[in-house]
C-alpha cells in the first residue's frame, strides 16, 4: 500500500459520519418512547498493522482491501436487552442512506468460541474531492454483557496470539455462557415488571371508573 492515510481517510470520514446518524436514531428513538434500544455507540478505523495481519490470514491481496475486508471501519451500537437487537436491526433496515450487503447472526448462531453478536455489513457512500466513494462497514449489535465478554477474549486473544490453553478456552466458553444467562434473566425481569405494570394501570382504570 503506497499510501495508508490517503486509503483509511473514506473510512474515518464514514465511521464519523456514521457514529452520528447511529447516534441520532437513539435520539430521535428516545422522544416517541420511554426506553431507547440503543444504549450508546462507539466506532474506529481498524489500525493498520491489523489490517496487515488480517489480510495475511485471510489471504486478502492488499489491492484487494476494499472489496474483501468488510471491518476496516466498525461501529458498535450497545443494547441493555436481547431484544433491543432485533429492534435496532429492524431500525438499520429501514434507512435509505446506505445499503445492507449481508447479516451474520452470531446470536441464534454463536461462535465456536462462545461469541455473541449480530453483525450488519453495509455499504455507504463517502462524499470526497474525487466524487462518491462507496466504502463497506460493519456494524456489531450486542448487549452490555455480549460486549464485556468480547472485549476481555479480545485482549486474552492478543496476549495468547490465538492461541488459547485449553483450560482457559473452556472457561471462556463457560462464560460466554454465563453472560448469555444473564442477558436471559434481566430480560425476564423486564418483562415481569411491564406485566406487573400493565396489570397496576388497568386495576387503577376500572377502579376510577367505578367511583365516578
Amino acid at each position: 500500500m503506497a499510501d495508508w492515510d490517503e486509503f483509511l481517510t473514506p473510512y474515518k470520514q464514514a465511521v464519523d459520519e456514521l457514529k452520528v446518524k447511529l447516534k441520532g436514531m437513539r435520539a430521535q428513538f428516545e422522544k416517541e418512547h420511554t426506553h431507547s434500544p440503543i444504549e450508546f455507540v462507539t466506532g474506529r478505523v481498524k489500525p493498520v498493522a491489523s489490517i496487515i495481519e488480517k489480510a495475511a490470514m485471510k489471504g486478502i491481496p492488499l489491492d484487494r482491501l476494499e472489496e474483501e475486508m468488510q471491518d476496516i471501519a466498525g461501529l458498535r451500537m450497545m443494547c441493555q436487552f436481547v431484544d433491543d437487537i432485533k429492534i435496532v436491526v429492524g431500525l438499520l433496515r429501514r434507512r435509505n442512506d446506505f445499503r445492507i450487503v449481508e447479516e451474520k447472526d452470531y446470536i441464534s448462531n454463536k461462535k465456536p468460541s462462545g461469541y455473541r453478536s449480530y453483525h450488519v455489513i453495509i455499504e455507504y457512500p463517502v462524499q470526497t474531492i474525487r466524487g462518491e466513494k462507496k466504502i463497506l462497514a460493519e456494524i456489531q449489535i450486542r448487549t452490555l454483557a455480549m460486549n464485556f465478554w468480547a472485549t476481555i477474549e479480545h485482549s486474552l486473544n492478543y496476549k495468547y496470539k490465538g492461541r488459547f490453553p485449553e483450560e482457559i478456552n473452556m472457561r471462556l466458553k463457560r462464560a460466554a455462557e454465563a453472560a448469555f444467562r444473564l442477558d436471559e434473566e434481566m430480560s425476564e425481569i423486564r418483562e415481569e415488571i411491564q406485566e406487573a405494570q400493565m396489570y397496576f394501570t388497568k386495576n387503577k382504570e376500572q377502579a376510577d371508573q367505578k367511583s365516578q
